[in-house]
């Protein structure tokens, strides 16, 4: 079952400046920032709310750390943007054996690491109205 809006995944080519325009504009602050070396890039979590079922919801913003990364590949097709959303489960295995089995492509044969030590997996976007998606597992209470 899907629990929340885990967070919205925003592209972009200078971390520092859009983290800047985010707190200028919103308020918004960063909860937790981190180099994601499997997945080529360099994040920042702003924490927006906290969630009715203990998770909280966030914008992640990504900058990639290397040019064959796939949000780099998608900055030089889309240039700065919405890159996916994501939504949080108590269980990301069974929620993504569940949704193949609906036939939705997964992503991943098992779930991989996220931000904040998260498990993770990503739903093709030709199957989801052309949004890439992503499913999240938090390590812990509160994220």
């Amino acid at each position: 079952m899907l629990t929340r809006i885990d967070h919205i995944g925003i592209a972009c080519f200078d971390l520092d400046k859009t983290v800047e325009f985010y707190r200028s504009t919103y308020g918004f602050e960063v909860f937790h920032s981190e180099v994601n070396e499997e997945q080529g890039v360099r994040e920042a979590m702003l924490k927006i709310n906290d969630t009715g079922d203990g998770g909280a919801s966030y914008l992640q913003l990504l900058e990639p750390t290397r040019e064959d990364s796939t949000v780099a590949k998608w900055l030089a097709k889309n240039g700065e943007g919405v890159h996916h959303i994501a939504f949080g489960t108590a269980d990301v295995d069974a929620e993504a054996a569940d949704i193949r089995g609906k036939g939705v492509r997964v992503l991943y044969d098992e779930p991989r690491r996220g931000s904040m030590d998260s498990r993770i997996t990503f739903l093709h976007p030709k199957d989801c109205g052309g949004v890439l998606t992503e499913l999240v597992t938090s390590a812990a209470k509160g994220h």
